[in-house]
């Protein structure tokens, strides 16, 4: 007889406040969907509530939220305050979780990096529940770049990463590349885990009755967490040239679409008193799912000179909507893109700028790269959620 699953689905409870999702939040939706999808009964949810510890939730109340987030996913934008405690409260209050019964042989899953950082809770729970551990990992950057980290970042993710290490029976990576990130740090602890690569899924939204608007000049597009790794100031630096050399009918928009993050002050500074820059680049905080894949599907280009990745949502979905994507040489970025993407050196501002304007004039790459998208074949989140069905299939044999 099948085990019971648990997911925990701590980081959406936790996220309860904001409009827009991360792409942590999205994977994290898209094992609740899968999972709950492909094992229906046997599926229970968890979470580390913000307001009362550790429990279950029943599956009425957790898929009642999980519907609640994805409307305002799908119809609200960024760009304003997050929702008071005062509205935020009483919603948390019907999450409250509650104590569950543990089975022998059951798979915990978790998703997303919440509450890691604390491995005796993390042990505990595994005791309460009596079962094996099943843990996705994004990436190492924090360790493996601590200079793109916030200050205390890199010790926060070890803690996270030395945890998954300790305790997990089996652990899902959402490219080759963070695989082998990952394998030292379980090497260490002598322990037999196995790793299984699941490239993450690319969302495609359908298309919507009523257009939405997009600007009606070519644009450029970067979507991401402004933070140092995604390189945004090499786009500013070059738009800023632009702005100063071309008239004014050959300059390009760009579009960075993603809320501010860390230890970017240049970049923020630019954004906000570069008067260069002031018609020609649009910062929005963020966009509903819906305004995003609009503004995906209008752009010439996706531009995405990140220093490191773990994975590369941004490209895949780009690419399935038949959008080309220029994008730094990364291993997990190939992986996410293939061979459809103009991949080009984050440092090499003169290849940046000539991949800039001729997909903007509709040049020979651009025309080469529209001939290379149709093959071009976006993982899903059904292959993605097969090998976790198998993953934890093989913890519970």
């Amino acid at each position: 007889m099948k085990k019971r699953v648990i997911l925990d689905i701590s980081r959406l409870i936790s996220r309860a406040r904001h409009h827009t999702p991360s792409g942590v939040d999205r994977v994290e939706m898209a094992y609740a969907r899968g999972l709950h999808d492909r094992l229906g009964d046997r599926l229970d949810f968890a979470a580390v509530h913000p307001l009362a510890g550790y429990g279950r939730l029943s599956s009425e109340t957790a898929l009642r939220y999980l519907d609640l987030l994805e409307r305002r996913w799908d119809s609200e934008g960024g760009g304003v305050e997050q929702r008071s405690l005062r509205e935020t409260v009483p919603l948390l209050m019907t999450l409250l979780p509650k104590p569950g019964r543990a089975t022998v042989g059951s798979v915990y899953v978790q998703a997303s990096p919440h509450h890691l950082t604390r491995p005796a809770l993390v042990q505990r729970i595994l005791a309460r529940e009596q079962a094996r551990f099943l843990c996705l990992v994004h990436d190492l950057i924090p360790i493996e770049y601590p200079e793109y980290a916030r200050p205390d970042g890199a010790s926060l993710h070890q803690r996270r990463i030395e945890t998954i290490a300790a305790y997990a029976d089996g652990v899902i990576v959402n490219s080759a590349a963070t695989g082998d990130s990952m394998r030292p740090w379980i090497a260490r602890t002598g322990r037999d885990v196995a790793i299984h690569v699941a490239l993450l899924g690319t969302q495609v939204m359908p298309t919507t009755a009523t257009p939405i608007a997009v600007p009606d000049v070519p644009y450029f597009l970067c979507v991401g967490t402004i933070e140092p790794r995604k390189n945004h100031l090499l786009l500013l630096n070059l738009w800023r040239t632009f702005a100063e050399t071309l008239p004014q009918n050959e300059i390009p928009r760009l579009i960075i679409v993603g809320r501010r993050g860390w230890e970017n002050e240049q970049v923020i500074d630019m954004l906000e008193r570069c008067p260069s820059l002031r018609g020609h680049v649009e910062e929005r905080n963020g966009c509903s799912d819906q305004h995003l894949d609009a503004l995906l599907r209008g752009a010439r280009a996706l531009v995405l000179p990140s220093f490191a990745e773990g994975y590369g949502m941004p490209v895949a979905e780009a690419l399935a909507v038949g959008t080309p994507v220029i994008c730094s040489d990364l291993p997990a970025l190939r992986e996410a893109g293939g061979s459809a993407p103009d991949y080009l050196d984050p440092l090499d501002g003169p290849a940046w700028r000539r991949a800039i304007f001729d997909h903007f004039n509709a040049g020979p790459m651009h025309a080469a790269q529209l001939e290379r998208i149709p093959a071009y074949r976006p993982p899903t989140w059904a292959q993605h959620v097969d090998i976790v069905i198998a993953a934890i299939d093989a913890l519970q044999r």
